[in-house]
């Protein structure tokens, strides 16, 4: 896969596109001072960034959705340039909540649409075709679901649009090979989380594991290539087609996170990364 700064989106099975290196957007509105996230987002911008991951629940659609239309104003980029995927909380999942959810994301981001609104129950997925109909949102998805959930959603009668992704959480230490698999061969992109690593909570993380950025794989890779783990953690996603969204309020790791286009990883990188095991999941694949 041919990958660059400028261009870096891959199809998905209804016809758009998503870039494979997005921002993710969150961060704890207890700590996270105002207007941060309207500087990080304007900022990410200016590097090249061109897909956002967000949420109501996160607080900070306004300033997310300021930070684009500023951008927009001023020339940098156009709307069409834009990727804002957005999330239905699970508070909202009763079919009867979930357009107004929506409604709520678009009047915060003060946007006409999103492009990707994803869920966790598939209860709500017929109320979101509907609002894909409307045109409020361009693609459908759905967030930590395994291969039997989405087998029950793939072959539900009367499914009118199918879920064009997956979000879950996927690294080098928890690579979802199965599952990977499985999304491929019914045209699901694979949405990483956590993509330079998760909590390391030792009821369910193997902690006598060094932690994701200390792995001696990954640092004797990043030394050849003159890239952080996380760079390579990174790459090692996009490379094989895993959409990974890093969150960041860091100017420098946004800057940092980007660069992951002057390099690739041989395919025996690849394979070695991909042997790793060292994380259980929280739930089946």
């Amino acid at each position: 896969m041919d990958l660059t700064a400028e261009r870096h989106s891959v199809p998905l099975s209804d016809g758009n596109h998503i870039p494979l290196l997005g921002l993710g957007t969150y961060g704890d509105p207890r700590t996270t001072p105002r207007g941060t996230a309207l500087e990080c987002v304007k900022l990410a911008i200016d590097v090249g960034y061109r897909h956002f991951d967000g949420a109501l629940v996160y607080f900070n659609e306004h300033e997310v959705g300021q930070a684009i239309r500023e951008k927009i104003a001023d020339g940098t980029v156009q709307r069409k340039d834009i990727f804002y995927c957005g999330k239905l909380w699970n508070t909202f999942h009763p079919p009867e909540l979930v357009r107004p959810a929506l409604e709520r994301t678009l009047k915060a981001l003060k946007l006409d649409y999103v492009d990707l609104y994803i869920v966790e129950l598939p209860m709500a997925f017929k109320a979101l075709e509907a609002c894909k109909d409307a045109g409020l949102v361009k693609s459908l998805g759905v967030s930590n679901f395994n291969r039997r959930q989405l087998d029950l959603l793939l072959n539900k009668p009367g499914l009118k649009h199918r879920p064009v992704s997956n979000q879950v959480e996927c690294h080098p230490y928890f690579t979802q090979p199965k599952l990977l698999e499985y999304c491929r061969q019914n045209d699901i992109v694979i949405v990483g989380y956590c993509p330079i690593g998760s909590s390391r909570d030792a009821s369910w993380v193997n902690v006598k594991c060094p932690p994701l950025l200390e792995d001696e794989l990954l640092v004797s890779i990043g030394k050849k290539y003159k890239k952080s783990t996380a760079q390579v953690a990174l790459r090692f996603n996009a490379q094989r087609g895993v959409v990974v969204i890093p969150k960041s309020f860091s100017p420098e790791r946004i800057k940092h996170n980007f660069q992951i286009f002057d390099f690739s990883l041989t395919e025996e990188e690849m394979k070695a990364i991909e042997a790793q095991k060292k994380i259980s999941a929280l739930w089946s694949c």
